[in-house]
């Protein structure tokens, strides 16, 4: 019902724009989060969006360098990532919260979608 996408091999320094699209669900009306996990460590919330009012929020590892952001046209959410790091990598997940309201708490996020690898490597 997700799907995460855009994921792949980038240099250290790079830019990456992760897409988050749905097939049943209309996106513009549901707190959207994105997380990642990394080998061996725990899944983290980095950019959450609201629905009510497109209210973000963001880790403080990835702020300044990392966008989300809505296309309700193409019922999509965006991660832009830029200036990626090698402490990027990870495998990358979009989730859906049955609310408005977003939070980066994995465990208020209700669909997930099956996760798209982004390694940043030279």
């Amino acid at each position: 019902q997700l799907q995460a996408s855009g994921g792949g091999l980038v240099q250290p320094g790079g830019s990456l724009r992760l897409s988050c699209a749905a097939s049943t669900f209309t996106l513009a009306y549901y707190a959207i989060g994105w997380f990642r996990q990394a080998p061996g460590k725990e899944r983290e919330g980095i950019a959450s969006i609201s629905s009510s009012d497109n209210t973000t929020d963001y880790a403080n590892s990835v702020k300044g360098r990392f966008t989300i952001s809505r296309d309700n046209a193409k019922n999509t959410v965006y991660l832009q990532m830029n200036s990626l790091k090698a402490e990027d990598t990870a495998v990358y997940y979009c989730a859906l919260r049955l609310g408005r309201v977003a939070t980066m708490l994995a465990h208020f996020y209700d669909y997930w979608g099956q996760g798209t690898l982004v390694t940043v490597s030279s």
